[in-house]
């Protein structure tokens, strides 16, 4: 009897021994073929499964005979689900190949800015993307235009530079805007004249991402881009017809209503974007200025888009903006005025540009490229007994080559910029004329020396008619220690052609600002370089960490500095000297289930260099700290809470303004086609009238103030999505 029992004892061992299987498996990235760190497998209907080790590999034991279904699963990447018939035939470890899904996770994202179909984590020159619905969250809080989606970012802080028109400009790394090159498709729109109001005339509905490079990134795009540039990608059309309606209204009466369609046929596809924007006046704090002004915008853009064949697209469309806006004096604006409510600032805006672009795929390596836009903008800005307006006529037009075998991409291009200033002339003031032909040459190499060390090189050659030759190297690195590792180091050259239209300037409405005289004027040049450090984790299937530390220094050399003279004049001037910012930022995201937390700091150490003595550039924000927490039921509900801090600035004056923290909460409603969302922006009411003043002297001729700290306070807006 015991021999009976030892006997079927052995062979239910020996059954269960039998019915014990292992699967070995090397899970990778489907495109890169990276393994990844951290992925999971689970076999469905159990609790058996595995985690992947810094090979990638994987190993599930005790696996039982017969068909099972196991589901592989990472971060940022689609699921995958397979059937295996146990025990396996096959002893050598199976390769599993995610793919990346469309979701948010930045490693995902196409990056179009360096000419390229590369993503953020295979692009060796550093690049920051907003899309998805980090977008859409952020269009949210601003439905009208960008300047709070930038503002929001670290490393980027938006200068207002009128207390009563709401006109701002952006500053990368604390140098001034007008080192930042804003591009709408890699079309140069925004710069010199027409580079006014316009962080407040782009409204976000339409954009696909928005990237940002911060340092010289004339390389492709020549000069104007010493601290960086924000290209604005806007959506193509897609074969599923997408129809996008948005109504926003303030608690300041103000709105707005945009529109956007899209929608891709046999041949043809089309884009038309259109909206309508309203301002009330407004002014929370009572000092009898517009914190708000009154405003109306109307932009229409639509774009046709023609499929040749299956290698030729072309694309054409214009873009029409028209806006009135004044603010000043509150009782004038409403009610007319008198002789003791009589400022005002009024600027009148007409924009028009155009775009044509065609890409021919040559074979499965190269790539034929080429794009113009004509521009033309007009813009009236006039105070009580000044009044300043011009036309700007620019054009951009550029031919571009691509090669791709493999392991190595070329870029080739040629390009041409034309800009034109006519200021109209209302009395005996010298007007600020300008007329500027570039023309460039640049070549770029993106080389895959090994699977995990990429360099990019590049130079670009620019003419300028009046600053001459150019020459602006650049040259980026990407090294990949492991799939949570990546390094990146990059440097280059930049310049910057002088023209009136600064930040300074705009700030006294250009009145008695002197003509640059050009035969005592250098062009503006830097150098800088950034180091990077990105780390990322998965601590489970529900927690992810990842870390970014950016390293920059920029130096400028001979900067133009508005300068007051002895006639009550003012004069552009190049002292003895250079402005160099150095510093770190710092970003941190944090994501556990359904909730996820942003934590950016930005030390930004920005000094001025003249006559052997130093001096803090004004209105740097030295720390800066952001901070967003973000949770979400997927295509339910969304809910964002905000805190951004401010750390004290040096101003014009040479006061000092006020450190400040800004509060805001965010929360949206989806179903399946709309969704209702409100938002409680600066909802701590912090205002630059509370603890400082905007203006000094009367009321009916106000001297105004560097604005540092919001001036309109706490405004609450809320609206209605609808996707059709």
């Amino acid at each position: 009897m015991g021999k009976l029992i030892l006997f079927l004892l052995a062979m239910l061992y020996t059954s269960i021994t039998l019915g014990q299987n292992t699967l070995k498996v090397i899970i990778k990235d489907s495109e890169s073929k990276e393994v990844l760190f951290g992925a999971s497998a689970i076999i469905q209907g159990t609790t058996i499964g595995a985690s992947s080790d810094e090979n990638g590999f994987l190993e599930i034991n005790n696996i039982p005979n017969g068909k099972q279904i196991i589901t592989f699963s990472y971060i940022g990447y689609l699921g995958k689900t397979d059937t295996f018939n146990f025990p396996l035939t096959q002893t050598e470890p199976l390769e599993i190949l995610l793919s990346p899904s469309e979701g948010d996770e930045l490693d995902e994202i196409i990056i179009s800015s360096m000419r390229s179909s590369r993503t953020i984590y295979n692009t060796p020159t550093r690049i920051e993307a907003i899309s998805g619905e980090e977008l859409e969250e952020k269009g949210n809080m601003k439905p009208g235009d960008i300047r709070m989606m930038l503002n929001e970012s670290t490393g980027i802080q938006t200068q207002q530079t009128s207390a009563t028109s709401y006109n701002s400009s952006i500053r990368i790394q604390g140098l001034d805007g007008k080192y930042t090159q804003i591009l709408r498709d890699g079309y140069s729109l925004y710069s010199g004249f027409s580079g006014g109001l316009s962080l407040l005339q782009i409204a976000p509905l339409d954009l696909k991402q928005v990237e940002v490079i911060k340092g010289a990134s004339s390389t492709l795009y020549g000069g104007g881009a010493i601290a960086g540039l924000v290209n604005l990608i806007s959506k193509k059309p897609v074969e599923e017809r997408e129809i996008n309606l948005m109504l926003n209204g303030t608690s300041a009466l103000g709105l707005d209503v945009s529109g956007f369609y899209s929608q891709k046929f046999k041949k043809v596809g089309t884009t038309i974007f259109a909206s309508y924007n309203l301002g009330a006046p407004y002014d929370p704090s009572d000092v009898g200025f517009t914190a708000i002004p009154k405003f109306t915008r109307y932009t229409i853009n639509p774009k046709l888009f023609v499929y040749i064949n299956d290698k030729t697209t072309l694309n054409a469309g214009f873009n029409i903006t028209i806006e009135e806006r004044i603010g000043g004096d509150i009782i004038y604006i409403e009610d007319g005025g008198s002789s003791e409510h009589s400022y005002f600032e009024k600027n009148k805006t007409n924009r028009l540009s155009t775009q044509i672009g065609l890409d021919h795929i040559i074979n499965d390596k190269s790539k034929l490229s080429f794009k113009n836009s004509i521009s033309y903008y007009d813009r009236s800005i006039e105070i009580p007994t000044f009044k300043f307006s011009g036309d700007q006529l620019s054009s951009f037009t550029e031919a571009t080559y691509n090669y791709n075998s493999g392991k190595s991409e070329w870029i080739v291009g040629l390009n041409l910029w034309t800009d034109k200033f006519d200021q109209d002339k209302f009395n005996e003031a010298e007007v600020v004329d300008y007329n500027y032909t570039t023309f460039g040459v640049f070549i770029q190499n993106t080389w895959n020396l090994t699977d995990k060390f990429i360099l990019e090189t590049g130079l670009r050659t620019d003419y300028q008619n009046e600053y001459g030759f150019f020459a602006l190297p650049r040259i980026s690195a990407l090294l990949k220690v492991n799939p949570k590792l990546a390094l990146r180091l990059g440097s280059g050259l930049g310049y910057k052609t002088p023209t009136v239209f600064t930040e300074d300037a705009e700030r006294i409405q250009f009145k008695d600002v002197l003509p640059i005289d050009i035969s005592k004027t250098k062009a503006e040049q830097s150098i800088g370089g950034n180091f990077d450090v990105n780390y990322k984790t998965q601590f489970s299937n529900e927690m992810s960490f990842s870390l970014n530390a950016l390293i920059f220094y920029t130096q400028i050399k001979d900067p133009l500095i508005l300068t007051p003279t002895s006639n009550n004049t003012f004069e552009f001037l190049q002292p003895d000297g250079y402005i160099d910012t150095k510093g770190i930022e710092t970003n941190i995201k944090l994501t556990y289930k359904d909730f996820k937390l942003f934590v950016g700091y930005t030390l930004a150490d920005v000094i001025e260099h003249y006559n052997g003595e130093t001096t803090t550039f004004p209105l740097v924000a030295k720390h800066r700290l952001n901070n967003v927490l973000m949770y979400e039921i997927e295509e339910k509900l969304k809910m964002g809470l905000e805190a951004y801090y401010f750390s004290p600035q040096e101003l014009n004056d040479g006061a000092t303004g006020k450190q400040y923290w800004l509060f805001g909460f965010m929360v949206e409603k989806l179903w399946e086609n709309f969704s209702v969302f409100i938002n409680f922006e600066n909802f701590g009411n912090t205002r630059q009238t509370k603890f400082d003043t905007i203006y000094t002297g009367p009321i009916t001729d106000p001297t105004f103030r560097d604005i540092y700290a919001p001036v309109d306070g706490f405004v609450l807006n809320g609206g209605l999505k609808i996707k059709l």
